[in-house]
């Protein structure tokens, strides 16, 4: 802000979309005064911040992945980030390298793993006659199902099932490119229900 308290400093910048892929991202955060760089996989924002002052008054520690859960309060209700993270830099110390060897002092280190270990999943391919069928669970409530799939073609029959004693059905499919969910139950006035994305 400034010294009087009346200009509002707080500034936030947001870049790219779909990180959750899964793939490595490079993020570059660089500081001279009020000008701030930000690199995001090479595609850099330059801004300067709110307020007047341009001096960073860091507290004394810096938390890389989250904050621990017995430091101080803080307003955000963001979760601890839960991922791979490499080459951690610090104003051009190797902050990952010294943590490894144990030199980080003084360093408060929380059930970190100094490996990356890969999910472990078992994609399968579908051609058009072929087929999963895994029993279904009478009597329950809750019906929830998610995957994830890729595919050249527009068109395509992704899920369906009967529910018991002929009540109806539901069917999720891939109908020009969209996701839809069908939903027919034979005993109500709204008979089907349709949603596509």
């Amino acid at each position: 802000s400034n010294q009087l308290g009346p200009i509002y400093g707080h500034t936030s910048v947001t870049a790219g979309s779909l990180l959750d892929d899964h793939h490595w991202h490079s993020v570059v955060i660089e500081r001279q005064g009020r000008s701030i760089n930000l690199t995001l996989d090479r595609s850099a924002q330059h801004f300067r911040t709110n307020g007047e002052f341009d001096y960073l008054d860091l507290d004394y520690e810096i938390t890389f992945g989250g904050i621990p859960f017995s430091g101080k309060p803080s307003s955000s209700s963001r979760k601890n980030f839960k991922g791979c993270m490499e080459s951690i830099n610090y104003n051009g110390v190797n902050i990952t390298d010294l943590a490894r060897r144990k030199k980080l002092e003084p360093s408060n280190v929380g059930n970190l793993s100094f490996s990356c270990v890969e999910p472990y999943t078992v994609p399968v391919f579908f051609n058009a006659t072929s087929y999963l069928e895994v029993p279904g669970q009478a009597g329950q409530d809750l019906f929830s199902v998610s995957f994830q799939f890729r595919t050249w073609n527009p068109n395509g029959l992704l899920l369906f099932s009967y529910f018991s004693e002929n009540l109806g059905t539901i069917e999720i499919d891939l109908a020009e490119s969209r996701v839809g969910v069908h939903i027919n139950v034979t005993q109500t006035r709204m008979s089907q229900i349709d949603i596509a994305s």
